[in-house]
């Protein structure tokens, strides 16, 4: 369970596990988050339905042995995954978290509900519209034109696309976890994020 895709708590540092481990055990003395725990962990609240969904989609592909919680080891892989992995590693990882009914492929309503909650959750400014963007990967990137796209599809299509590559990478971009985490859930730029979430 400590190993995702070759990724190992080994290649972590022990500061970096140390405060993982601390936060985790602070949070959950008793070791298995729950669902619900996960969003207080994170500090999610008030998600609107979409972004509530997609929060309970990344929960899912968190458990990796489906036992309805996230172990430390789980939680480390995940964030592991979600820093440090190679491209072909996330991205096999973004597809999942995509795939919302699990059917190995993603059709536009998927990606569209999935991008709108990343974007309200991590409250991403750009400039594109989830709409926009959404259209624009599959112009991209649906090469045989069935409005679906296969796992090969999408790692071949966002890997030959720098532009596609570096929205999604941003738009999943969980730096901001890990500086909550480091500096024991106090985030000093809070304050300013609610107010532009408020706008």
């Amino acid at each position: 369970m400590g190993n995702m895709d070759g990724k190992t708590v080994e290649e972590l540092s022990t500061t970096e596990c140390h405060q993982w481990y601390k936060k985790f055990m602070t949070e959950c003395p008793s070791g298995q988050l729950t669902l619900y725990e996960f969003k207080q962990f994170f500090g999610l609240k008030n998600l609107s339905p979409a972004a509530n969904k997609y929060v309970e989609q990344m929960f899912e592909t968190f458990d990796f042995n489906k036992d309805g919680y996230i172990d430390f080891m789980e939680y480390v892989a995940a964030l592991s995954l979600v820093l440090k992995g190679k491209v072909d590693q996330k991205l096999r990882w973004y597809f999942k978290l995509y795939d919302v009914d699990g059917n190995g492929c993603i059709d536009r309503g998927e990606l569209l509900n999935i991008f709108k909650a990343i974007r309200s959750i991590n409250r991403c400014n750009e400039t594109m519209t989830a709409e926009e963007f959404t259209d624009m990967v599959f112009d991209k990137i649906d090469i045989n034109g069935d409005g679906e796209l296969s796992l090969e599809e999408f790692m071949e299509g966002v890997q030959k696309d720098e532009m596609l590559l570096e929205i999604l990478t941003r738009s999943l971009d969980l730096t901001h976890i890990v500086r909550l985490i480091q500096n024991d859930g106090q985030n000093p730029h809070e304050s300013g994020q609610e107010a532009k979430a408020a706008q």
